[in-house]
């Protein structure tokens, strides 16, 4: 009899840490889908955040287009390269202003500049975000820790479809275009 009650506490024993296991497994494994859903909605966030910002920027563009338009002295080849986040009345926690070294930290915008060579008071350049998760942007996927660039440039009628302004088509307005940063 003692060697039955041994073997029945022992399997009980047994199956208690067979359960045990088996929970553990089953939670590692709800941890992992988690951490994975956590993931893609930090991406998903940041994507429109970036988004966003972008939109913010390409209207102000406009205003500044049109604006510059309705003034008879002032031309849009001007104003190529400028910083656009000084047209928008708005402070981000997320822009570092003029980039220093390599560029901005992650999930941080700034504006590398560089020395205009048509007048060299003026600084142009490009605005700089750097990802802090894999996103998706237009048609440009960017890896963590790339960088991602865009300037201001004209807009133009482009009558032909070659994609380049010829003398005859005319300058339009400002816009954000993407651009590869080297």
């Amino acid at each position: 009899m003692p060697v039955s009650r041994l073997t029945g506490s022992s399997e009980l024993a047994n199956s208690r840490r067979f359960r045990l296991a088996l929970v553990l497994v089953i939670l590692a494994v709800l941890w992992w889908f988690l951490l994975g859903a956590l993931e893609r909605q930090a991406s998903k966030v940041e994507r429109q955040s970036v988004g966003l910002v972008l939109s913010q920027l390409r209207a102000a563009l406009v205003v500044k287009g049109a604006e510059i338009m309705l003034d008879r002295d002032a031309r849009l080849e001007n104003y190529v390269g400028i910083n656009p986040v000084g047209l928008v009345q708005q402070n981000w926690n997320s822009y570092e202003g003029v980039c220093k070294g390599d560029g901005p930290a992650r999930g941080k915008w700034c504006f590398r500049s560089r020395l205009n060579v048509r007048d060299h008071a003026a600084e142009t350049g490009r605005l700089l975000y750097r990802p802090e998760h894999r996103i998706q942007i237009g048609q440009r996927v960017a890896e963590p820790g790339a960088t991602l660039g865009w300037m201001v440039t004209t807009q133009f009628s482009d009558r032909n479809g070659d994609g380049r302004q010829d003398e005859s088509e005319r300058t339009t307005g400002l816009m954000l275009e993407p651009v590869t940063e080297n």
